[in-house]
């Protein structure tokens, strides 16, 4: 997905009075140099030939993956405004929140955000869009004519349309050499398969980023991700045959667990209900250590490293359950490749908690004892994992 670092904005400048070219410096939390950016291409009509200075008054927050971010942003300038129309709350956003969940609607209006977007050589999109920063623009240098922004506007699609290619080559280079669904998958299959859906799905969510949901916007998804093309005769048979099944599958009552691999394929929780005991084994653990991390404070809970830890640690209990879900309800054993295939997703972000956990370990940010516990429950959960995946890889 995009960059989109607007929290962990301190300041900055953005310089238009070139035509042609945007310079700028932006000030990041946690970062003690500024990011430079040197693009190609215009603002749009309202900041064209402006300089643009602005501030965060709000908390900041410093992005794990800012790290990543080089500190020369060479490129093509995206959208860049500071009249773009959002929809902006009247009460905090924890109140609104509240009052959401009561399915009350909280009050808002109409404000002007800046809204500033480049498409980097190093970074790909980044984006940085609020409207609580505090803006002071200068007198133009050079004002925009029609054909102008005419122009600015199509360098802006151009970019845009670079960096969707990018993200189109990457679902076809999944798609290489991928089996006929109606042939035998092996777990190798199935992580091809599994790569193909995420660069689909970070398509897809790069588009409904920049686009959003009006009925134009979804004509631009539709027609990028290739969905407005015809459907033949066979696909439509197919697709109304999964419907009904899925259908069927709706009004069918949820499936017992099999009573004789209680405590060995499923147990029930102190909730009432029903998870695989190592799912359930790595969420109660993820989230005690986050409980803890919590406890320290937002300035020690916000390093990067601890954040690693307990978010890894979380996602890789979200990855057991969906790979042990069907498991659970008896419904796996006939596809033993596809849970192997996904407990390989659950191990990698494992893997990335543990790197986290001992990053964390020399800084002292959590007790000793709590280091080496973790250290120990990763260790006897990834065990538990290796089992599984061989467990499966022994069924026909």
């Amino acid at each position: 997905m995009a960059f989109r670092i607007h929290d962990s904005v301190v300041r900055g400048e953005i310089d238009n009075r070139v035509k042609g070219v945007v310079h700028g410096k932006i000030w990041l939390e946690g970062r003690a140099e500024p990011v430079a950016l040197e693009l190609q291409g215009d603002a749009w009509p309202d900041l064209a030939g402006c300089l643009l200075t602005f501030t965060n008054p709000g908390k900041r927050f410093a992005d794990p993956r800012l790290d990543s971010l080089h500190a020369e942003q060479r490129g093509i300038i995206g959208d860049l405004t500071a009249s773009r129309k959002v929809r902006v709350f009247d009460v905090p956003m924890e109140e609104a929140m509240e009052m959401y969940r009561r399915k009350e609607k909280p009050p808002e209006h109409w404000a002007n955000s800046l809204y500033l977007e480049w498409f980097s050589e190093r970074n790909g999109r980044v984006v940085i869009e609020s409207a609580d920063y505090e803006l002071t623009i200068s007198a133009p240098e050079w004002r925009m004519t029609l054909e102008e922004n005419e122009e600015r506007a199509r360098q802006a699609e151009t970019g845009m349309a670079m960096f969707m290619q990018k993200l189109s080559d990457a679902i076809e280079q999944h798609q290489r050499g991928q089996k006929d669904p109606e042939e035998d998958w092996d777990e190798h299959d199935y992580e091809k398969f599994m790569k193909e859906c995420d660069a689909r799905g970070e398509k897809f969510g790069e588009l409904l980023d920049k686009y959003g949901h009006s009925d134009e916007a979804q004509e631009k998804i539709e027609k990028e991700m290739g969905w407005d093309r015809p459907i033949s005769e066979e696909d439509e048979a197919r697709i109304a045959e999964i419907n009904e099944a899925c259908e069927a599958a709706a009004n069918e009552p949820e499936p017992e667990p099999d009573p004789h691999r209680e405590g060995i394929d499923w147990i029930r929780t102190e909730s009432g209900d029903i998870a695989h005991p190592l799912q359930h084994r790595c969420s109660e653990s993820a989230i005690k250590y986050w409980k803890l991390a919590d406890k320290l404070g937002p300035k020690k809970a916000e390093d990067d490293d601890l954040m690693q830890f307990v978010s890894e640690f979380q996602i890789t209990s979200a990855k057991l359950a969906g790979a042990l879900g069907g498991v659970v309800r008896g419904e796996n054993y006939s596809d033993a490749a596809f849970t192997v295939a996904y407990l390989k997703r659950a191990l990698d972000h494992l893997h990335k908690a543990q790197a986290g956990l001992e990053a964390v370990a020399p800084k002292k940010l959590l007790p000793a004892k709590s280091v080496a516990a973790a250290r120990k429950e990763l260790l006897e959960i990834r065990e538990g994992i290796l089992q599984l995946m061989d467990e499966f890889r022994g069924r026909k």
